[in-house]
């Protein structure tokens, strides 16, 4: 009876050894130093992808600086670079200095070793809320800087970090039509919505959630040519209401109901490399 046991436990162990020793995606791809060769594809879902051909953001340009350049995720789809140059230049136009940007991709995509879910298309970008004061930061100086909360204590109300720059270049993401949300602070979004008196059908995009009150994250759609999983468009209307009983909730946490847990989730970062897209694999393999 215990020879059986065992025997069954050993074949156990046996089916399940190739899935155990199959490489995590995040250690393959925060391993990349470069990108893959090709057109440039973004493949799969925001939290659940990869991509070839992304290009670089130089570290520094004559509107922005990349920070944390230790963790190498300057990279990302053309389109998305593209979009960062003209939004720091609208920043300019608004009367800062240019952008400090934070994380956009790894090399070649993928789930990373720390930090993000998403950010896996090349199709994500995380926009420091400081102004910048200088464009002429060196490497070890950007590892050491933080940027500023545009809330203040407490989570109601604005700091006085924020300014109209803030709105002007939120904006300006908001309307390029490449972009499909922006992730900013409910206070911020509420600050918004307060202070538009035009056309105001951009707001929509403008997506309230928790910890953006230091940077803000915009989103691209799928390029023409990538192979992307597509998310639901955001709800109608401007979503003033919701970023209002956001901060209602904050104010009074017992109005809100804690979501039971969902037994299926997984933080990306526990992906083997065969549960991405299989084009992932290519890449992966690509030199």
């Amino acid at each position: 009876m215990i020879r059986n046991i065992l025997t069954a436990a050993a074949l156990i162990l046996g089916l399940a050894s190739p899935a155990l020793s199959e490489p995590l995606a995040k250690d393959v791809f925060g391993g990349f130093r470069s990108a893959s060769q090709g057109p440039a594809v973004s493949i799969g879902f925001y939290s659940k992808g990869c991509g070839q051909g992304f290009v670089q953001l130089p570290e520094s340009g004559p509107s922005w600086q990349a920070m944390r350049l230790s963790r190498n995720r300057n990279w990302g789809h053309p389109q998305m670079i593209d979009f960062l140059v003209g939004l720091s230049q609208a920043a300019q136009r608004a009367g800062w200095k240019g952008l400090y940007i934070g994380d956009i991709s790894q090399p070649r995509g993928g789930p990373m070793i720390s930090g993000h879910a998403s950010h896996q298309l090349g199709l994500d970008a995380d926009i420091w809320m400081l102004p910048p004061a200088s464009l002429n930061l060196s490497p070890s100086q950007r590892e050491n800087i933080s940027s500023v909360s545009a809330v203040a204590r407490g989570g109601t109300a604005l700091s006085g970090n924020y300014n109209p720059g803030h709105m002007a270049i939120l904006r300006a993401a908001a309307r390029d039509p490449r972009v499909e949300r922006v992730f900013t602070d409910p206070v911020v979004k509420l600050a918004m919505c307060q202070t538009e008196t035009g056309d105001r059908s951009w707001l929509r995009k403008v997506r309230p959630l928790n910890a953006h009150d230091y940077h803000f994250h915009v989103r691209l759609a799928c390029p023409k040519g990538s192979i992307c999983s597509t998310q639901d468009a955001p709800p109608q209307g401007d979503g003033c209401a919701e970023a209002a009983e956001w901060i209602r909730n904050r104010m009074d946490p017992s109005r809100v109901k804690p979501a039971p847990p969902d037994p299926n989730y997984r933080h990306p970062r526990s992906y083997r490399l065969s549960e991405l897209p299989a084009q992932c694999r290519t890449v992966a393999a690509a030199p």
